[in-house]
């Protein structure tokens, strides 16, 4: 049942791709959910794409999106239809669509799709991560001097918060950047790109097939599982190995 469920994953993620490229570069109906927090069109009818399918095809099934929310299930599809709206909106190419296959709170297998780039990043509880079908692995980098890592920001928190924050992971002497895909970004600690994501609050959505590739590829990573974290989001960190214990300290978020 599991393997029916991870074809299907992989099929519909990318025909969501192929949607919201209709409107990359194009979006005109842009509206504002809260502070730099966008939304267009496309974003409701990817999700309204994905909800109707998982639907057809697993009625039994629950489903969480960023537009129209849901509630926590057994079983539950939990998907972003665009991370990286601010990105896609402004004409950036560097967003994608992100679905966990969730069941009694732990993610069992994730996809994160980049369109623009045609990537398919997925992995399955036990069986590894893959870009595109080849394995991927984190990177080997255990210097700070020589890491990068991506640290998101969210309206959630305290300006102050995430100021100090990122003024100790500059001070442990790592590369910052910030680049409008949490999703993506964990994503790219997977296979290596990164060497470390972490934000102080994510929703379920943007970060549960990430975390899961991060952990499949041989990183470490922040625990996100149980109905709390699915319905409110929480802390969210993945790192390579040689690196997670001081990124950790810096940023007060524990360790699985």
């Amino acid at each position: 049942m599991l393997s029916a469920k991870v074809e299907f994953c992989t099929h519909v993620i990318v025909r969501a791709g192929e949607l919201i490229m209709e409107g990359f570069g194009q979006a005109r109906d842009i509206q504002m959910k809260g502070p730099q927090d966008y939304l267009t069109e496309f974003d409701g009818r990817c999700e309204k794409f994905l909800r109707e399918a998982v639907a057809h095809a697993y009625p039994e099934d629950g489903f969480f999106g960023e537009e129209g929310g849901g509630v926590d299930a057994p079983r539950l599809w939990v998907v972003d239809p665009i991370d990286g709206t601010a990105n896609f909106a402004r004409n950036i190419p560097h967003f994608c669509v992100a679905i966990a296959y969730v069941e009694n709170g732990r993610a069992e297998f994730g996809a994160i799709y980049n369109p623009v780039l045609k990537e398919l990043h997925f992995a399955r509880r036990g069986q590894g991560a893959s870009l595109n079908g080849k394995a991927i692995r984190v990177s080997g980098v255990e210097s700070p001097q020589a890491a990068t890592i991506e640290f998101g920001w969210s309206s959630r928190i305290e300006k102050r918060d995430y100021l100090e924050t990122m003024s100790g992971l500059l001070d442990l002497g790592l590369n910052v950047r910030r680049a409008g895909s949490g999703a993506l970004g964990l994503a790219y600690v997977a296979d290596g790109r990164n060497e470390a994501y972490a934000e102080r609050h994510m929703n379920a959505w943007d970060c549960m097939a990430g975390l899961l590739m991060v952990e499949e590829a041989g990183g470490r990573v922040c625990s996100f599982e149980g109905s709390e974290k699915i319905l409110r989001g929480g802390p969210v960190l993945a790192s390579v190995p040689g690196l997670a214990e001081p990124i950790s300290q810096i940023a007060g978020i524990p360790l699985a």
